[in-house]
C-alpha cells in the first residue's frame, strides 16, 4: 500500500537516477501541464512529506506527485524504453542526458508549481515521523486533543503525515487498542513513538517494507490488515473487518482482533 514509508523508499530509489542530473526529456502528460517542458533543467533533489513526493528543479519549480491507489514509478537504464503498451499510462517522463529515464505511471496527481507554492499547498500536513526533525511532541498533542476514534485520527494526515490504512490498523493492534477507542484516551506519546519507530524500520531496513510481524512469509507479514476471517497470530481469535466508509473509493477497511484489542465496537461490524 502506498503510505509514507513507501514514498520515502521511492524517493531513495529515484535519487541516484535523477538527482544532480540535467534532463534531456521532461514531459508531463496531464491536461494542466501538457505544454510544460522540463528539458534542460537540473534535478536538485527529491523530498517526501508524508505520502507526497516532491521533485525540485534548479529554476525554482517543484513537481508534486502522489501515488494514491493507482500510481507507480519505474526507472529504465540508458537506451531502454518502457514497453509500448504502457505508453498511454505515462503521466511523467524525466529522462537524463545520456542517462536513465524515470516514468511516473497512472499517477492521479501531478502538479508543477513554484517551490514556495508547493510548501504552502502542503502546509496543512502534520509532522512526518520519517523526517529527522520530526516533532513528536506536536504529533502527540495532535492525537491527545482529538476525540475521534483512534483509527480515524491515525489516518488524518493533519495529525501525522504518512500513516495510511495499513499502518493505522497495525499500530492499533500493536498498542492493544480497539480501533474505536477515542484518541484522546490513549497514551499518545507511546503511540507516536511506536509510529516513528516502526515506519522508519519499514522504510530503511532492506526486506522490512510494511512487515509488521517480523515474519516475511506470505500471510504472516501483518497482524490484522488483510486477515479477515483468519486466526489472530497472537491469540487465535478470528480477525474481523468492517468497511469504514461505505462506497469509499480507496476501499479502506478496519481489521481488528476482538480479544487483543478491547474497546467499543463499530456500528455495523461484519466478518
Amino acid at each position: 500500500m502506498p503510505e509514507g514509508d513507501t514514498v520515502f523508499a521511492l524517493a531513495r530509489r529515484l535519487r541516484p537516477a535523477l538527482d544532480g542530473q540535467r534532463l534531456a526529456v521532461g514531459r508531463l502528460n496531464v491536461p494542466a501541464h501538457a505544454t510544460a517542458d522540463l528539458s534542460g533543467r537540473t534535478v536538485l533533489g527529491h523530498r517526501t512529506i508524508g505520502k507526497h513526493l516532491l521533485t525540485d528543479f534548479d529554476d525554482g519549480l517543484t513537481l508534486h506527485t502522489h501515488l494514491k491507489m493507482t500510481g507507480s514509478w519505474t526507472v529504465t537504464r540508458p537506451g531502454r524504453r518502457l514497453p509500448r503498451r504502457l505508453a498511454p499510462d505515462v503521466r511523467v517522463e524525466l529522462g537524463v542526458v545520456d542517462g536513465p529515464t524515470a516514468y511516473g505511471i497512472t499517477l492521479p496527481l501531478v502538479q508543477l508549481m513554484t517551490t514556495p507554492d508547493a510548501a504552502r499547498a502542503l502546509a496543512y500536513l502534520g509532522p512526518d515521523p520519517l523526517h529527522d526533525d520530526f516533532d513528536a511532541a506536536l504529533a502527540a498533542a495532535n492525537v491527545r486533543a482529538d476525540p475521534r476514534p483512534v483509527i480515524a485520527v491515525l489516518l488524518d494526515q493533519r495529525v501525522m503525515a504518512g500513516p495510511g490504512n495499513l499502518w493505522a490498523n497495525e499500530l492499533c493492534f500493536l498498542r492493544g487498542l480497539g480501533p474505536w477507542v477515542p484518541a484522546s484516551e490513549v497514551d499518545a506519546d507511546r503511540l507516536v513513538a511506536l509510529t516513528r519507530r516502526t515506519m522508519r524500520h519499514s522504510a530503511t531496513v532492506p526486506g522490512a517494507m510494511q512487515v509488521t510481524t517480523g515474519d516475511t512469509r506470505p500471510g504472516r507479514q501483518h497482524w490484522v490488515a488483510g486477515r479477515a476471517g483468519k486466526p489472530c497470530l497472537r491469540c487465535g481469535t478470528t480477525i474481523r473487518v468492517v468497511a469504514e466508509v461505505p462506497g469509499d473509493p480507496e476501499r479502506r477497511r478496519t481489521w481488528w482482533c476482538p480479544h487483543c484489542q478491547p474497546g467499543p465496537p463499530p456500528d455495523r461490524p461484519r466478518r
